[in-house]
């Protein structure tokens, strides 16, 4: 959250200690993660290091197909390469497909079983028999494989008992946030009142370009860049919602959107962003998208037509005798005949409301022969107050007589009993 100085006269020297302090509390934060994640590396680098060793020493000991020691720890040693590879592979893919691709292995298996028992009933040579067994095992077990994993996206979720709904539910609860939402700093408010919720993912590659952004020589990028990682601070402390930082990155893909869009799809999540060229891309792209200027639009008051409103005249606009003004969410309203008050507060009358992609407009009509009654009846009313003011009260006692009687002393006179 970006700090605020009270009203009063500025202090520049203030501001930029509070600006340094900042930048270097978010630099000792992103150090702090740096450091758990490099952990968490060394921990999986010592359980697979331990694996190969064990292959290493497997291979060594027993010597498959009958090779020599040294062969043998050779074969070990490939093996759990293989094995590391194949789990960093499988790390990357999702519980539907894993599940799908070992439905599918356990088929092919089976497939393979049922064949080799008719095989076995046949008078083929036996050596002929085990090579087609085998052959048609491997087959099976391998198109089994990698079909179950092609088609375990269309599994049928209700059918499984919700095992997979309830997957799919926690995946399109999963958010990405783009480089654009963070600065703008909206997204933590819309947080903070839990209109976001579940797992919000933060890519490593937006970090690094908040990070260039808040190490700029420019210093209004430099604040803008600031001010996301202080966004992404407060949005890391919501206990309502889990922040992670993926590792995942794209190489040969150079652009962040990009990137981002292989990345929603590599998740099946959804975007978080006010970018607008972003938002149009990814539609193509069948990702979802939740843009912060549509939610903004959208929580835009409500004009009707026929209805009045008090707006100040900012400037003229492009037709003849035009007005332009302002609401205060940056509302564009366009009214007739407001050319001459320009600078002055005025009532209006709306005509209509357009919606545009740039967001909404309202055009109204300005009555002056209206607005020249109002100021009349306003004058005649206090006119009218002024000369009530202005009339003496009624005498106490009047003179029947119509000689003119003198004054009583406001004290008693001291010589009269």
């Amino acid at each position: 959250m970006m700090q605020r100085t009270p009203n009063g006269p500025s202090r520049p020297q203030n501001n930029t200690a509070n600006s340094e302090t900042t930048a270097h509390k978010s630099n000792a934060a992103a150090r702090a993660q740096q450091h758990d994640q490099v952990g968490t590396f060394w921990d999986m680098l010592a359980i697979r290091a331990v694996f190969t060793a064990i292959c290493v020493a497997a291979g060594f000991h027993f010597r498959p197909f009958s090779v020599s020691r040294e062969a043998g720890a050779a074969t070990g040693f490939f093996f759990a390469l293989a094995v590391i590879l194949f789990e960093v592979r499988l790390r990357r893919a999702s519980m539907r497909r894993l599940i799908g691709a070992a439905t599918g292995s356990i088929l092919g298996i089976l497939g393979a079983y049922f064949t080799t028992l008719v095989l076995s009933h046949t008078s083929m040579p036996e050596s002929t028999r085990s090579f087609f067994s085998l052959a048609i095992f491997l087959v099976m077990a391998y198109i089994g494989l990698i079909l179950g994993a092609n088609k375990g996206d269309m599994l049928n979720l209700q059918a499984l008992g919700g095992l997979f709904g309830s997957e799919r539910s926690m995946k399109h609860s999963v958010k990405l946030l783009d480089t654009s939402v963070i600065i703008d700093g909206r997204v933590a408010d819309i947080a903070d009142a839990q209109f976001l919720d579940g797992t919000i993912i933060i890519p490593q590659f937006v970090l690094r370009e908040l990070q260039l952004v808040a190490d700029s020589a420019d210093p209004l990028k430099r604040q803008r860049g600031r001010r996301g990682l202080e966004v992404l601070q407060r949005v890391q402390k919501m206990s309502h919602l889990e922040v992670q930082i993926a590792e995942d990155d794209f190489p040969s893909i150079a652009e962040v959107d990009l990137k981002l869009i292989e990345l929603a799809k590599r998740y099946d999540a959804k975007i978080v962003t006010n970018d607008f060229n972003l938002n149009k891309v990814a539609t193509l792209q069948g990702i979802e998208i939740m843009n912060v200027n549509q939610l903004a639009n959208a929580l835009k008051p409500v004009v009707l037509p026929g209805e009045s409103m008090r707006v100040f005249i900012l400037r003229e606009g492009k037709e003849y005798n035009q007005g332009v003004a302002y609401l205060d969410d940056g509302t564009m309203v366009v009214v007739d005949g407001a050319r001459k008050m320009i600078n002055k507060t005025i009532d209006i009358t709306v005509t209509s409301v357009h919606q545009t992609t740039a967001g909404k407009m309202i055009f109204g009509r300005y009555d002056e022969r209206g607005e020249v009654a109002r100021v009349a009846m306003a004058g005649q009313g206090q006119a009218g107050q002024l000369q009530g003011e202005s009339q003496p009260g009624p005498r106490a006692v009047e003179n029947s007589g119509g000689g003119e009687r003198p004054p009583r002393p406001l004290y008693p006179e001291s010589n009269r009993s």
